[in-house]
């Protein structure tokens, strides 16, 4: 994030950071480097198998706990979509490019970094539940993050080189130089503080000799950041001194910066060095730069937008969120984090990314599964969405309403059209329930959309806590829907994963008021020696990973649509709900060990919880569908040719349901 290479060259200059104790303080905290350092911070093997929730939600309790021992009262602000200009969408194609190449490195046993699919809806659940105050942007947030910084006077948290450039006050502390988990305890009174350095503007411009700050956002902009670099610059960057060349030059990118920044000392004002760069193009393209120029230095320049509004009053002005033309409902859920950015980029830019996994990149995308899931999500985005180039284009050649997903086609990244469903329940097909009005519709209108999408029945459900329910259907649909077709190992393992979440949650959850049994502490130690031996397990399957990677795919787009539909159904917590270690250390330990499906067999109430899942899944799905087949070569190669082939096809669902005959319902508890 921000310029390249500034993160390092910054880092050679000790002199420009100072050491500070951070304590009784406000602090405004860049959201998404945090959730990204955070995640990172985990095992490269927790990573591989498609992140564990609960460790990333512990340590965000962490985190925050040892802020709140030393009296920091932080805020923390999130990036939205991706603005209506989309003037990131280069960067953000090679960086989806890049994640590409992680998860294909991952898949083969290499190291790497690749963000697990739930991290921020799993981060945002955590923010919530410690009561940190936390505002989503409509757009990227540096702008905003920086102007409340300046506003309170304190610094700003995070791991991008852009808040190297903005004038902060109270300077900006790398989160690679923030020590959180060694929290010192202090001398007298003023009590515990965290160890961190803090980078000063007003510092490194001293290493340069007279050079003005003002200066710095025309640095950025000539070094290239995430918004690209400015075309035609090559004829300036021959006419530095020796000592800088070019940025891809011998020198390399540290030299070219150095050089950069004591040509740039010489000028009192960013205008003076502006026109020294345009004197060296060709006289044609002198405007077009100069404007350029002067527009990108506008991206360091803090925003207008006042964020103190939002967590004082619950609410905050932006131009920018006004002039979209979308619904004060859609705006409100955003700012609030209720609605994915996933579903503004969809509904303003036609236009979304589908973040790859540690899968088979010899199958089609994890995400082909739930491709039925977004088409309704883009049915109800679309039916009455603001106005915009696209769209009237659209209208014209009469083509039917949707959205350009880039997404992988074996290990290259493409770009992709999706038609938004057109067949609707009938409910909404009326113009009166537009996007607009969405949410004057029924709630119990908008849960049987819900439930048609995911292909099940509200009396199959209701036997579940409120918080399964969601994670039940979802797993319904993907058993029905995947292809491979989902193997019954695959499906126990996931669902053992589920009743072990369900039983931490009652054994250790302060927040659960459901009471737990004696029963249940036994079996709680008795998985916990059992998960702790196979931990250090290598095993790795991909073709169960694929599996897996589709089921996060289908919980993904079910809980935005749920999101867009106003939770007809209860969020299920993500921390408890799913771990990817564990369910390939599952699904490993069946293959060898079927008894491994009674681990819970001490309590009751968890094991009658594992039947009626498998029973509810079961009975979804064809009857024949886990039954071994005896193929011959021919048929099998006929299914291995018919795999790759991806179509944009509902997954059908079946018109009757067999329902499920249970004795009693299970875990009668009060709901959170």
């Amino acid at each position: 994030m921000g310029v390249p290479g500034l993160t390092g060259f910054v880092g050679e200059r000790g002199a420009c950071f100072s050491e500070l104790r951070l304590r009784d303080s406000k602090l405004v905290i860049d959201g998404s480097s945090l959730y990204h350092r955070l995640c990172f911070s985990c095992s490269a093997a927790e990573l591989r198998r498609g992140g564990d929730y609960g460790v990333l939600a512990a340590t965000v309790r962490r985190f925050f706990g040892s802020l709140r021992a030393c009296g920091v009262a932080a805020v923390l602000v999130l990036d939205g979509g991706r603005g209506a200009g989309d003037r990131k969408l280069p960067t953000l194609r090679d960086r989806a490019a890049e994640r590409l190449r992680a998860a294909h490195g991952l898949s083969r046993g290499q190291g790497g970094c690749l963000l697990p699919l739930l991290a921020r809806h799993t981060f945002v659940q955590a923010l919530r539940r410690l009561r940190v105050p936390f505002v989503q942007c409509f757009a990227e947030a540096d702008r905003e993050i920086a102007a409340l910084a300046r506003r309170w006077g304190c610094p700003v948290l995070s791991l991008d080189s852009d808040f190297c450039v903005f004038d902060l006050p109270g300077g900006y502390c790398p989160l690679s130089r923030f020590q959180w988990q060694e929290v010192c305890p202090g001398e007298g009174a003023p009590g515990c503080f965290i160890p961190a350095l803090c980078f000063s503007a007003d510092g490194f411009c001293r290493r340069f000799g007279r050079l003005q700050k003002s200066l710095l956002p025309l640095f950025a902009v000539l070094c290239g950041n995430d918004y690209g670099e400015v075309p035609a610059l090559q004829g300036f960057f021959g006419k530095l001194p020796v000592r800088a060349g070019s940025p891809g030059g011998r020198r390399g990118k540290h030299g070219f910066m150095r050089g950069l920044l004591e040509w740039l000392a010489q000028f009192g004002e960013p205008a003076e060095a502006v026109e020294d760069v345009v004197r060296h193009l060709k006289a044609q393209r002198r405007e077009e730069v100069r404007q350029l120029l002067h527009s990108s230095m506008e991206d360091y320049a803090p925003s207008d937008v006042n964020l103190e509004d939002f967590f004082q009053l619950g609410k905050y002005e932006s131009e920018e969120a006004s002039s979209s033309g979308l619904p004060q409902w859609v705006l409100d859920g955003l700012v609030k984090g209720e609605l994915s950015p996933f579903l503004s980029d969809a509904l303003m830019l036609r236009s979304t990314f589908l973040h790859v996994q540690v899968e088979n990149m010899q199958r089609p995308s994890a995400h082909s599964t739930a491709l039925p899931i977004r088409q309704v999500i883009y049915g109800l985005l679309l039916k009455a969405a603001p106005s915009s180039e696209a769209a009237a284009a659209s209208k014209q050649a009469s083509k039917p309403p949707g959205v350009f997903e880039f997404d992988r086609s074996q290990k290259t990244l493409t770009k992709t059209f999706v038609q938004a469903a057109a067949n609707l329940s009938p409910r909404f097909c009326d113009d009166h329930f537009a996007l607009e009005k969405l949410m004057e519709v029924p709630m119990s209108c908008r849960q049987i959309l819900l439930l048609e999408t995911l292909g099940v029945k509200m009396s199959f459900l209701e036997s579940f806590p409120s918080h399964l329910q969601l994670p039940v259907a979802v797993t319904c649909y993907w058993t029905r829907c995947s292809e491979p077709k989902v193997k019954l190992l695959q499906l126990k393992a996931l669902l053992l994963m589920i009743v072990s979440g369900e039983l931490d949650r009652i054994t250790n959850d302060p927040d659960c008021t459901a009471l737990h049994d004696e029963d249940d502490s036994i079996a709680y130690n008795q998985f916990l020696k059992w998960k702790e031996k196979k931990s250090q397990s290598k095993d790795f399957d991909l073709d169960a990973a694929h599996s897996f990677c589709q089921w996060q795919c289908c919980l993904q787009m079910g809980l935005y649509l749920n999101q867009l539909l106003s939770t007809p159904l209860s969020e299920p917590d993500l921390s408890s709900l799913y771990s990817g270690t564990l369910v390939h250390s599952l699904y490993q330990e069946l293959k060898s060990t079927p008894s491994v499906e009674n681990m819970f067999s001490s309590s009751p109430k968890m094991t009658q919880l594992y039947q009626v899942l498998l029973n509810t899944v079961k009975s979804s799905v064809s009857p024949d569908l886990f039954q071994k087949v005896t193929k011959t070569k021919s048929e099998s190669r006929k299914k291995k040719k018919a795999s790759k082939k991806t179509k944009a096809v509902r997954c059908p669902i079946p018109e009757t349901q067999n329902s499920c005959d249970f004795n009693s319902h299970i875990c009668k508890r009060n709901q959170r």
